[in-house]
């Protein structure tokens, strides 16, 4: 199994546009975050973790060669907002492009993104895409492949995270329920996100980052979403426990 980090940035990516603190003036290349997204690569099958508006820069740098689903974790424009850019990948595969999340997702999504879900008179060039509504409870098979959505709280909001054999992709964290961490026992990689320094409403900051880490005990950690906040990535880097690291654009997994 492979993991390509395609974008490892909070909301507003890092440089922050008119911002200019040190870290967003930084010119080293793991201080660039462009939206926090992933793809998985499991034997012959391709996993697209959110869209966001990177994403066509994201699929052109990476060089992503087709995506089997696209996994929403939820709405937020950071996760969602490069959603048409699927298209030339419809165009390429000859097929609808399956879409999987939670009811309330695709139902957002069907507002903002009207023309791609339109049955009739529909523009000849939109993406077509497979609806597929996951219930949170069960796990899901795409090409024979197991996959375990976990629910988080992204403040209030119950968002999912993916569990792929003993991989886990958490973004957008601020609580986990006891439920959802024995779903994410024995785990050998773990991605949560890590924001910033200090606390904030609906994401974890560092310190609660490391503590759900200790708490799930994954042979190895990998932080995402990150906001110029946190620091310069190589700073941070040393200042992190054994075994866990600062995750950054067009990092590499092998599993």
């Amino acid at each position: 199994m492979k993991i390509y980090f395609l974008g490892t940035g909070t909301s507003q990516g890092i440089p922050v546009i008119g911002n200019d603190s040190p870290v967003c003036l930084s010119s080293d290349f793991k201080d660039k975050r462009l939206r926090t997204s992933i793809f998985v690569e499991w034997d012959t099958s391709v996993f697209q973790i959110d869209c966001g508006p990177d994403f066509r820069q994201q699929m052109l740098v990476s060089k992503c060669p087709k995506i089997d689903a696209l996994l929403f974790t939820h709405e937020h424009a950071d996760h969602t907002a490069g959603f048409d850019d699927i298209r030339p990948f419809c165009f390429m595969q000859k097929a609808p492009i399956p879409i999987y999340g939670q009811e309330r997702v695709i139902n957002e999504l069907k507002k903002r993104f009207e023309y791609i879900f339109e049955t009739e008179n529909r523009y000849p060039g939109a993406p077509s895409v497979d609806i597929n509504v996951i219930d949170e409870n069960k796990s899901f098979q795409i090409n024979g492949k197991e996959i375990i959505p976990i629910t988080v709280l992204h403040g209030d909001l119950p968002i999912l995270g993916y569990r792929f054999q003993n991989f886990a992709y958490l973004t957008d964290v601020k609580y986990i329920t006891e439920e959802n961490l024995f779903k994410l026992q024995d785990l050998d990689v773990l991605v949560i996100n890590a924001l910033r320094i200090n606390e904030h409403p609906t994401h974890n900051n560092l310190e609660e980052a490391l503590i759900f880490i200790k708490i799930i005990k994954p042979k190895k950690a990998y932080l995402t979403h990150i906001g110029f906040q946190l620091g310069f990535h190589e700073e941070v880097q040393k200042s992190l426990p054994k075994d866990v690291y600062l995750a950054y654009d067009n990092l590499q997994l092998t599993i």
